[in-house]
């Protein structure tokens, strides 16, 4: 099986690289954190506090990424009056290592920051916002911890084997070799994708739900997006395509923001 841990090694050989930018470029006061990991690694993020008793929303970035590129979100969310708290997850930035990290064990980094907000003594309601495997990773968290209220995805995956097979496919590597590697680290390191896809868990959360998916994605096509909102609850789940935007540039569309802003007026008032 030297072939398939090749190929599980190529999907984890990405660089590794840490923050450059802090909130302090924008002037927004910060405070480093080192937040308790579940397996007992450190979890580094930036902490802003606005008001003590105000909502919290948590920000998660994508696959070898790391909380910077939540920097956008931040000084676009601080003005509105929400605590914030973006964060590496592990095998990403500043935070502790792991072998191989997957939108699981991005969902467990979430429930470790709100069972670390709770243990701060922070009572008041928690949202979250994730970007691409960070959104489904925010939808996985809300699945299991019923703290997170409100969540808003941009560019999330809907399952893990989908991601892949599209990057077989784009990388015109046999889709069946897909299968058996799925078939291969399930035995090999007890990974079972089906549990952790976003797609399955979606409906067993209580948040609210704002997915937003850039129409000329080719990184997570659309119809993953579409997935997750026909999984989810009709009357807590809604979907924003947004045209002419791809994987990384939805924050740029002239209403983004404002979108945002009404839904969590609505869901997470402050």
């Amino acid at each position: 099986m030297k072939f398939l841990d090749s190929l599980i090694d190529r999907m984890y050989a990405y660089e590794i690289t840490s923050h450059q930018v802090t909130p302090e470029k924008y002037n927004i006061p910060f405070q480093e954190v080192s937040i308790p990991a579940s397996d007992g690694g450190k979890l580094y993020g930036w902490h802003i506090v606005v008001a003590p008793n105000a909502p919290t929303m948590i920000l998660l970035h994508g696959w070898s990424r790391n909380l910077s590129r939540t920097l956008p979100y931040l000084q676009a969310l601080y003005p509105m009056g929400y605590n914030l708290l973006a964060f590496d997850t592990r095998n990403h930035g500043s935070s502790s290592r792991i072998a191989r990290p997957t939108v699981g064990t991005f969902a467990e980094d979430v429930v470790s920051v709100v069972k670390f907000l709770r243990q701060q003594g922070n009572t008041s309601p928690i949202g979250a916002i994730g970007l691409s495997v960070g959104g489904g990773a925010v939808i996985n968290a809300a699945g299991s911890s019923d703290q997170i209220r409100s969540v808003v995805t941009i560019g999330a995956i809907s399952h893990p084997k989908a991601v892949m097979r599209f990057e077989f496919r784009k990388r015109r590597v046999p889709v069946f070799l897909a299968s058996l590697l799925f078939g291969y680290m399930r035995r090999k390191y007890g990974l079972d994708f089906d549990v952790i896809a976003p797609v399955n868990n979606i409906r067993k959360s209580q948040a609210e739900f704002l997915l937003i998916h850039g129409e000329q994605d080719e990184t997570v096509p659309v119809e993953q997006a579409r997935a997750l909102s026909a999984a989810g609850s009709p009357e807590r789940t809604q979907l924003w395509v947004i045209p002419q935007k791809g994987h990384s540039d939805c924050h740029t569309h002239p209403q983004f923001f404002d979108k945002v802003r009404e839904f969590l007026k609505k869901t997470l008032t402050v």
